[in-house]
């Protein structure tokens, strides 16, 4: 089956089960070695039909967080949209992804999402144990993590976004135990603003994709955000890789 997916975690989940994999968004970068053959055809928002139909795919894969509906409603071929939300679903989409497409690889992934779905949270003494912590910001290593009150999730700059419930990412940091510190806002990724003013009492976490905060350490400790780079494809790519990340984690508990 030559199979168009355009989410970036399943096209490295899908590769790494051996499925063939004819056309990818430009944002399918893992695994390197494989991607880099593979055509890009589109982002994540937006498609290149006229690339596709030279590619001939039987299936082309969509998610609804991901993909627009306007992808899923043009889309010329047959398509399967997923609708990942959490840690709790993963493993019923990827079944039935495997389902439609006869991969007993991905089957045997989606039980193992299942099993650890399962698993009580972790807990954890305090926030300096936040796993995927790529670098603190400027001093805030040296600052005391005792008094944090809350965890901040950060997505995006100008203006700037967090997460907030019914998304994977807050599922993430549920299940490895910091729920009483993540901040319960009405919106999934709540809009606050082009001016955010640091809360001396909240903990940062600036994710590495998909704004570039890596590039702006040394700014935004300058700003006051006392805080960190933390590796976002551990926390939202929903395949292998959060899969790996969450079984590692839960299993030193």
């Amino acid at each position: 089956m030559r199979i168009i997916c355009l989410v970036p975690s399943i096209t490295e989940t899908l590769v790494e089960c051996g499925v063939d994999i004819v056309g990818r968004t430009r944002f399918c970068i893992h695994p390197v070695d494989t991607v880099k053959n593979i055509t890009s055809v589109a982002g994540t928002k937006d498609i290149n039909w006229d690339k596709v139909k030279k590619l001939k795919p039987d299936l082309v894969i969509l998610d609804k967080e991901e993909n627009t509906l306007e992808m899923a409603e043009t889309c010329p071929y047959p398509y399967i949209a997923l609708h990942i939300t959490g840690v709790d679903n993963v493993g019923d989409e990827l079944n039935k992804l495997a389902l439609k497409i006869d991969s007993l690889a991905l089957k045997q992934i989606a039980v193992r999402w299942s099993s650890l779905a399962q698993r009580p949270a972790k807990s954890w003494s305090s926030v300096e144990s936040i796993p995927g912590i790529l670098a603190f910001l400027p001093g805030s290593d040296k600052k005391p993590l005792k008094s944090i009150k809350h965890i901040d999730y950060m997505i995006w700059k100008q203006p700037w976004m967090a997460i907030g419930p019914n998304t994977f990412i807050w599922s993430v940091l549920k299940i490895l135990g910091f729920s009483e510190y993540l901040i319960n806002r009405e919106d999934k990724y709540p809009n606050l603003g082009e001016n955010l003013k640091p809360d001396d009492k909240t903990l940062y976490l600036f994710s590495s994709e998909p704004y570039p905060f890596e590039r702006y350490q040394r700014q935004l400790a300058e700003e006051g955000f006392h805080g960190a780079i933390i590796d976002g494809e551990c926390y939202s790519w929903y395949g292998l890789r959060s899969l790996r990340f969450l079984e590692t984690q839960l299993s030193s508990s």
